[in-house]
């Protein structure tokens, strides 16, 4: 099992850390450029672990591993005729199904909270289509997927090491799955 400390975190809990240290200032526990440097070190952690280091000489200010939202376990998102979009910061289920006639199913898991190693996604879509957008490092393995006049575009390949690693399977009748891997995108200034 993965350790705590290693979970991502998002923005939102970067930004109540933040708050944390503005609350250790009032208190007088850290000077100014002390509150610039752990806040820095906040916006940039990546990993709980990260998170909680700015905080963990201060009395009563660690970070609380329980201000994320907890997923459930398992989760059905289902739409007819419609549009689900999940992108941010938004807590994964361990077992995602994805019930989806003749509509848009566009799922971004680069911000979003995933605490468990492996990501079960069954498809159910029906002249539909689905899109998985995997964070960095993440593997998949959709070759259970079964396709009725449809289209999988994998531009991920097949993987067991990364973390998470997704599964995805189910059925496709008449419709399109792509899962990829895209960067962040970052906007250049030319002077």
């Amino acid at each position: 099992m993965t350790d705590p400390k290693q979970f991502r975190v998002s923005d939102a809990e970067r930004e109540h850390v933040v708050g944390l240290l503005q609350k250790a200032i009032g208190r007088g526990l850290i000077t100014l450029d002390e509150f610039t440097e752990r806040t820095d070190t906040a916006l940039a952690a990546r990993t709980r672990g990260e998170l909680n280091a700015v905080l963990l000489d201060l009395p009563g200010m660690v970070h609380d591993e329980q201000v994320l939202a907890v997923p459930a376990d398992r989760q059905e998102l289902k739409s007819t005729m419609s549009t689900v979009n999940r992108k941010g910061n938004w807590a994964v289920p361990r077992q995602l199904v994805v019930r989806n006639r003749m509509g848009t199913t566009d799922l971004d898991f680069r911000d979003a909270s995933i605490p468990h190693a492996v990501v079960d996604i069954e498809l159910d879509v029906t002249a539909g289509s689905v899109k998985l957008v995997l964070p960095e490092g993440a593997t998949v393995n959709a070759d259970g997927v079964e396709l009725a006049a449809s289209n999988l575009k994998d531009k991920v390949g097949t993987g067991l090491n990364g973390q998470p690693h997704f599964v995805v399977h189910g059925q496709v009748r008449a419709g399109n799955v792509e899962i990829k891997k895209k960067k962040k995108g970052r906007w250049l200034r030319h002077a």
